[in-house]
């Protein structure tokens, strides 16, 4: 633990290293999202501007197999009718498909189609190249214990905000 997170503070008052790294996380989100990263990414894959549709290609390439409408909208962690709207206009575009389920015959499965997975493949590339490029100069050490601590962030956060939400992860 840090001298700064063990000194005493009145009573309600953050502690400077967590605001400090809330600081820093938002400045983040902020500059990804002025610079235009993830609209930029969309444009070179041939998706356009449309970011669900975008994140409904990438969860079915991360997870690298047919996934229920439901599993999607739990992955992306939205509703259900949201995602069956984005499929459906993936589907126009021939950019996913419907399958049927082995385990139950009555359900369907949505996979990306060859021009889904190319296009998801595209936006990864892009991404992964600029942050690749990001952290081109750094040492390889360095590389590894910040994507080993994010993993280790992502998965507590993502923890407990299941147990804030009243649900499991």
């Amino acid at each position: 633990m840090s001298a700064e997170s063990t000194e005493a503070r009145e009573p309600g008052e953050p502690r400077p290293d967590l605001l400090a790294a809330l600081t820093r996380i938002s400045r983040l989100g902020a500059a990804m999202t002025r610079g235009r990263l993830v609209e930029r990414a969309a444009e070179a894959a041939g998706l356009g501007r449309d970011r669900p549709a975008v994140g409904v290609l990438v969860t079915l390439r991360t997870a690298g197999k047919p996934l229920r409408i439901g599993e999607i909208a739990d992955r992306m962690q939205v509703v259900g009718p949201h995602i069956t709207r984005q499929v459906q206009a993936l589907e126009k575009r021939d950019l996913v498909r419907r399958i049927p389920d082995p385990h139950d015959a009555r359900a369907r499965l949505i996979e990306p189609t060859e021009a889904g997975a190319e296009a998801a493949n595209r936006y990864l590339a892009f991404l992964l190249g600029w942050f690749g490029d990001t952290l081109a100069d750094w040492p390889a050490q360095d590389r590894d214990d910040l994507i080993r601590l994010l993993a280790r962030f992502t998965d507590d956060a993502t923890a407990r905000l299941a147990l804030l939400d009243g649900g499991e992860d």
